[in-house]
């Protein structure tokens, strides 16, 4: 079994990374006919079989793209129904997510690393892992440039993720054993990702609240997420730990904890409690004291080492913008 093999093991997300193979293949037309088993089938599934040294991932991504017809008609939706004696070809060529799990030299702001694991200090504005719109230049990518044995592993090590504009510390696994490992932790919660926030308004009330409030995908805006009614909306449970570090003119600083790891989960929380993130414009935040950008930093990391056991702790210093802002707000937080 080859480096891709053993990535695309790993499950869906990771069949991606199976066209690598592919990436550098110049393009070729293959013929196809369906045969009595394929009859009734669709056609991402009728070319898997038809075609099995390519992934069903890369197979629908060319359907997508034009490169597969069908009875002499180009069919672009994986759904279509075959029947048996239709003929086609498949035009085999890479896409663009075939390309994006490359290495890619990039400065790696390394805070502590052993032959297990890496824990790094991302900036903001790195996307973690490659998407539509982001092929390229991803944090995975320059794990693979980094060590070429992230290639054996899914997702290149990465256990959890950051948003791209989000700053702060990530846990990135070296081995299969440290990667399993791991996932189970986060899974039982046994990591510890603290976060500091700039968010809008000044905070009143208790100074530390626990949020448990479900997430899931907003009922009127696909593109972001929200706090829902679960017995109304599909969601996932998400708890926040949120505490008052100090108040400033029209902001706050905030200390975030999270126990679940939901998509966009604090700005989420904090725009549900009334406190938008300085800079979040998808969920009410707007610029201001120079941020750009919204105001998340993962600040502080917390895990028991995923083969010896040993009790791990790391804390990130500030970026300058984060700073900056603070010192524009009068604000203060202590790194000790």
């Amino acid at each position: 079994m080859n480096n891709v093999d053993r990535i695309i093991s790993s499950g869906s997300v990771d069949d991606v990374l199976d066209e690598q193979a592919e990436a550098g293949l110049d393009a070729e037309l293959r013929a196809w006919v369906a045969g009595a088993s394929q009859h009734g089938h669709r056609l991402d599934r009728t070319l898997a079989e038809l075609v099995p040294e390519f992934s069903r991932s890369y197979l629908q991504q060319l359907i997508g793209l034009g490169a597969v017809t069908l009875n002499g008609g180009v069919i672009t939706k994986p759904a279509t129904r075959v029947k048996v004696a239709d003929t086609g070809t498949v035009e085999l060529r890479p896409t663009p997510q075939s390309q994006a799990f490359k290495a890619e030299s990039m400065a790696l702001n390394v805070v502590y690393q052993d032959e297990h694991v890496l824990v790094i200090n991302k900036p903001a504005n790195l996307v973690v892992h490659p998407a539509p719109g982001n092929w390229s230049g991803t944090l995975l990518n320059g794990l693979l440039a980094f060590d070429v044995a992230f290639m054996d592993l899914p997702r290149a090590g990465i256990v959890h993720r950051l948003d791209k504009d989000t700053s702060g510390l990530m846990v990135v696994a070296r081995s299969r054993l440290a990667m399993d490992a791991l996932v189970r932790s986060i899974a039982a919660r046994d990591v510890q990702r603290h976060y500091l926030a700039l968010a809008h308004r000044q905070w009143v009330g208790a100074g530390r609240q626990e949020v448990q409030a479900a997430i899931g995908r907003d009922p009127r805006n696909r593109l972001r997420m929200s706090v829902v009614d679960l017995s109304q909306h599909a969601g996932k449970a998400a708890r926040t730990d949120v505490e008052l570090l100090q108040n400033a003119k029209d902001t706050c600083l905030v200390k975030c904890a999270l126990h679940t790891g939901r998509t966009h989960q604090i700005r989420v929380h904090m725009a549900w409690l009334g406190h938008p993130l300085l800079a979040d414009e998808t969920y009410g935040g707007a610029d201001a004291a120079g941020m750009n950008r919204q105001a998340l930093h993962a600040v502080q990391l917390a895990f028991n080492h995923p083969v010896t056991g040993q009790a791990l702790s790391f804390r990130a210093d500030l970026p300058k913008d984060f700073r900056a802002a603070m010192d524009e707000l009068g604000l203060r937080y202590n790194l000790m």
